[in-house]
């Protein structure tokens, strides 16, 4: 340099290696950043401190050798001065002023490169830790002004920029253009070509990442670990800051923005995708700054022309000396502005965005929509127009979810809006259609957004969805996924159940009459006919209607209605007793119904509204549920969930309210349906209801009792007289069979074994395995009760010291009950074979090794072990009912069919999946038996010989078998394994000959 402080042109030959002279610190306290590296030997150092902006941003070192790499382009001149004093521009843009290089030392513009020549940084540094001091922003810049970047402090990420410089080498030539000057004439040689990748440097920390080649995906916006995706929010966010710190004077300087622009522009079109995801990244957040500037620069300029407006209004005598002239030439200045910032969204738009937008990168495209998004919400002035809108219309037809998805939630906002919405009537009339079909999109997600922008649009331009788009949406109240349901129920409750859509039959708020509400959800349950269950439609509305569907004092009027123009419908009434059970479960606290996910666990406050919802359930239908009982008890459909009901009461309010009359007008109710209904549904709700009345737990358990001994006076009183009569005739036998249905039904819940039932049940079953001639309607039920007759004696032996004669007796009785059972798997009935095998199935698995061990250790004399005949029936009957692809022909009716299995239902689907599960239900008994060591292991051969034939029946429990089989004993399974191929091969030698 001269005495003036100018460059003097410089031959490559003065160029001799750095020596430790010309830094200021001792060399022990640096570790090289690059391999040696050349500067001019021939010039001092420059003696003015010079702060280098230090931008504290973690990981901005990562993108550093974007910048470093780049060789400095041949803009300066040979008279540049060098900048010897801080830079006035750079001081907004920096939250932190900390000088780290004391002196310059001046690189060669023409032929030296920056990243090769960076030199050694402290191994102490003050406490800067990960702050990065970088200005990566716009290499013009840098070539202007910080072109000497000496000693930076970068503790963390050393390492990391020697071997990132040789990735970024490609952009080298993109720099040139940005320059502002024209390349001076120079006699010199060329820039030497880039270097190589240097050797390891023993001073560099062996610690490096493995650099991906240019096409690689792995660069760090396209990983999706915490630390990367917190990176990629710091670098929108210093992009975002240094916007927003230079809005007031640097961005108007005619030269950042411009190099930035053209830098960002210039990278967001470069073949490798990191660089080109990068820099759009960049140029979105840059743009929604500039968005914001305008909008502001646009308010002001507003204020300040009213403002101008109003003082020239006034007469010359009133006016402020100067007002006038000032705020003209204020105007003037944010007009300048507003035109220049439009200018640069311009070219950003048109630039990046327009190309970015249909990138093949996924996350570029969704990048851009989101940003349109924003920039449409803030700028509507400006941005809500065709021209952008029909960005976010061709990208609804996105191939990837993630890109429909911010499409979505960028209409949203803009729907949310009244003002927006209201300038968007083109474009809700061309592609209504579309949003209202991707209700049903692939992608989960897509699709419950879409429901939230219906639910958004109904609020705002309610007149554009039409009740045949409505219509479309109402199926997906019934979706298994829950959020989808859940969107799906707001939008119904919007749109048709809410005060607003009512009509003038709404009453004044505040009086608690819902009427019209549950007749406008009858309406819709019942012609929509998209359901059978109204527990689903309860199940979503409840958060958004909960209030409506919790006023039973409503909906019981509505069911006592006497009226005829006020009352319901049959329909009407079974649709709403079921409604009112399904509220009264889930205020009682019972999970979502099947389908829906596992029961939500709720919170201790949650549970307190709970205590408090049962507790006003029980008052408000204790004293009204007899009369409910009472006019629908001939109604299976419909008292069969007002008996569920009494399940969800808080019981202990009949003694605190006072309410023994009621509870003995419901306990009269209960043996009545008991003595009318031979249903298992009715009767079985019965039977719980009963049991809950009983609990020992409640005050008036007594009248529960009551009312149990007297049932069970008069049904076993009566099966014994029928069942000891030779022969039945046709009446006798529709009793015996009725009350033989009830009192099986019954003992599942009650303890009935003082009635005596076991003797006359199994004299029914001998009678019928020595003569056949015993209907089969009768045995099924026979067997039930003789089998809870020795679960409850057994459930007492196992918790007190039984006499030694008591357990002969039982297991005298279990003997020859088993035998009974084992006589009946030759039955010809299907039913009673089914029977017999689930309850042999479960006397063994209780009677096993494993029941009898440990707790059930009382219960060892009454061990049973199956014998190899009963083996073989039990194997049979899975052959039978359960690996037997003819057992159901071609109108949907199993042949033989039983009690046991459903018959009818709504369709012929329904009634097959009811019979999948009760085949299942049997194989899942005999594999039981393996699991449990009751079977040996080998029996799992008749099993998994029917894998690969029935596999989309039975696959899960026959892998789940085998894996426990494994972890029992490995080689047991190896032979399980090798017999079931055996036994394939010889049925195939069988069906197909030796040619097979």
């Amino acid at each position: 340099m001269g005495q003036n402080g100018y460059f003097v042109p410089l031959h490559p030959h003065h160029l001799v290696p750095f020596h430790s002279q010309f830094h200021p610190f001792p060399p022990p306290h640096f570790v090289p950043l690059c391999p040696p590296h050349f500067v001019p030997s021939n010039l001092p150092i420059l003696s003015p401190c010079v702060p280098i902006l230090s931008l504290p941003i973690p990981i901005l070192s990562l993108y550093a050798p974007l910048i470093l790499s780049l060789y400095v382009p041949t803009t300066l001149s040979l008279c540049v001065p060098v900048l010897s004093l801080p830079i006035p521009h750079f001081v907004p843009l920096c939250p932190y002023f900390v000088p780290l290089c004391p002196y310059f030392v001046p690189l060669h513009p023409h032929v030296v490169p920056l990243c090769p020549t960076i030199l050694s940084v402290p191994t102490n540094p003050p406490i800067l830790s990960p702050c990065v001091p970088m200005l990566s922003i716009c290499v013009p810049i840098l070539s202007l002004y910080v072109l000497p970047i000496l000693s930076l402090y970068i503790p963390l990420c050393c390492p990391l920029v020697s071997p990132l410089c040789p990735l970024v080498s490609p952009l080298c030539p993109l720099v040139s253009p940005f320059s502002p000057f024209p390349p001076p004439f120079s006699p010199f040689p060329p820039p030497f070509p880039p270097c190589p990748s240097p050797p390891p440097h023993p001073f560099v920390s062996p610690f490096c990442p493995r650099v991906p080649p240019q096409d690689s995906s792995d660069y760090p916006l396209s990983l999706s670990t915490g630390p990367w995706r917190r990176f990629r929010a710091s670098f929108g966010a210093v992009v975002t800051a240094v916007a927003l710190r230079s809005r007031h004077a640097v961005l108007y300087d005619g030269f950042l923005l411009g190099g930035l622009t053209a830098l960002l522009t210039s990278l967001a079109d470069s073949q490798v995708r990191a660089f080109r995801h990068t820099a759009t990244l960049a140029a979105m957040k840059l743009m929604t700054v500039l968005v914001e500037v305008a909008l502001g620069l646009s308010q002001r300029r507003d204020n300040t022309r009213r403002l101008y407006e109003a003082e020239r209004g006034k007469s010359p005598p009133r006016r402020a000396p100067g007002k006038l002239e000032v705020l003209q030439e204020t105007l003037r200045e944010l007009q300048e502005q507003q035109e220049e910032m439009e200018a640069v969204m311009n070219a950003i738009f048109k630039g990046v965005f327009v190309h970015r937008y249909r990138d093949v990168v996924p996350d570029v495209r969704a990048l851009c929509m989101e940003e349109l998004g924003t920039w449409m919400c803030s700028f509507p002035a400006s941005f809500l127009t065709d021209g952008h809108l029909r960005y976010l219309s061709w990208t609804l037809h996105d191939k990837q979810g993630e890109v429909r998805l911010r499409c979505v939630r960028a209409l949203q906002g803009l729907y949310a809006r009244r003002d927006t919405a209201a300038h968007m009537e083109l474009f809700t009339g061309r592609f209504k259609a579309r949003l209202v079909s991707m209700v049903q999109d692939k992608d989960p997600v897509v699709a419950v957004e879409v429901v939230k922008l219906l639910t958004v649009m109904l609020d705002t331009v309610a007149e554009a969805l039409t009740e045949a788009d409505c219509h479309r949406v109402y199926p997906a109240v019934f979706c298994s996924r829950r959020p989808l349901a859940t969107a799906a129920g707001l939008f119904l409750y919007r749109s048709l159940l809410s005060p607003r859509h009512e009509g003038d039959t709404e009453p004044s708020p505040g009086s608690g009459d819902n009427r019209s509400f549950f007749r406008l959800l009858l309406t819709f349950f019942i012609e929509s006919e998209l359901h059978h269950h109204a527990a689903y439609l309860v199940d979503i509305l409840w958060d958004c209607a909960g209030t409506q569907l919790r006023d039973w004092d409503t909906a019981v009027g509505l069911l006592l209605e006497e009226a005829p123009e006020e009352a319901l419908s049959d329909q009407q009434e079974k649709t709403l007793v079921e409604i009112l059970a399904a509220s009264a479960k889930r205020a009682a606290g019972e999970g979502p119904p099947v389908g829906r996910g596992p029961p939500r666990k709720a919170p201790p406050k949650g549970r307190r509204a709970v205590t408090e919802q049962r507790s006003r359930l029980s008052l408000c239908l204790a004293p009204i549920l007899p009369r409910l009982l009472a006019k629908f008890s001939a109604d299976e459909e419909k008292v069969t969930p007002l008996l569920e009901v009494l399940s969800c009461f808080e019981l202990s309010v009949y003694c605190t309210a006072r309410l023994e009359r009621p509870l003995e007008q419901a306990l009269a109710q209960l043996q009545e349906l008991v003595q009318k209904h031979t249903g298992p549904e009715v009767l079985g709700a019965a039977s719980r209801a009963l049991g809950a009345l009983c609990d020992p737990r409640l005050p008036l358990r007594g009248h529960g009792e009551l009312v149990r001994s007297r049932l069970g006076d008069l049904l076993g009183e009566r099966c014994h007289r029928l069942l000891r009569l030779p022969s039945l005739d046709e009446e006798e036998l529709y009793s015996a069979t009725a009350t033989l249905k009830r009192l099986s039904v019954l003992f599942k819940a009650h303890d009935l074994t003082p009635w005596q039932l076991f003797e006359p049940c199994t004299l029914l079953l001998r009678r019928a395995a020595d003569t056949g001639e015993v209907p089969p309607q009768l045995l099924v039920p026979a067997i039930t009760c003789a089998h809870f007759h020795i679960l409850w004696e057994l459930s007492r032996l196992a918790n007190t010291d039984a006499p030694q004669e008591q357990l002969l007796s039982l297991k005298d009785k279990t003997t020859s009950f088993c035998a009974l059972c084992q006589s009946c798997l030759s039955n010809g009935d299907a039913g009673v074979r089914e029977q017999a095998f689930v309850v042999l199935s479960d006397l063994l698995l209780v009677l096993g090794p494993s029941g009898t061990r440990g707790a059930g250790a009382a219960l060892a004399p009454l061990r049973l072990v199956p014998d190899v005949e009963l083996r073989s029936q039990l194997a049979a009957v899975l052959l039978d009912h359960v690996f037997s692809p003819g057992d159901r022909d071609g109108d949907g009716e199993v042949p033989n069919a039983s009690p046991t299995r459903p018959q009818g239902g709504p369709d012929a689907a329904e009634a097959h999946m009811e019979d999948l599960h009760c085949r299942r239900m049997l194989l899942a008994g005999f594999c039981k038996l393996i699991i449990y060591n009751v079977l040996e292991p080998s029996a799992a051969s008749d099993v998994l010989k029917y894998y690969d034939k029935f596999h989309a029946e039975y696959g899960d429990i026959i892998k789940e078998t085998l894996a426990c089989v494994l972890r029992m004993d490995g080689q047991e399974w190896a032979r399980v394994v090798l017999l079931s191929l055996q036994q394939v091969m010889t049925e195939l030698l069988m069906e197909h000959g030796p040619g097979v």
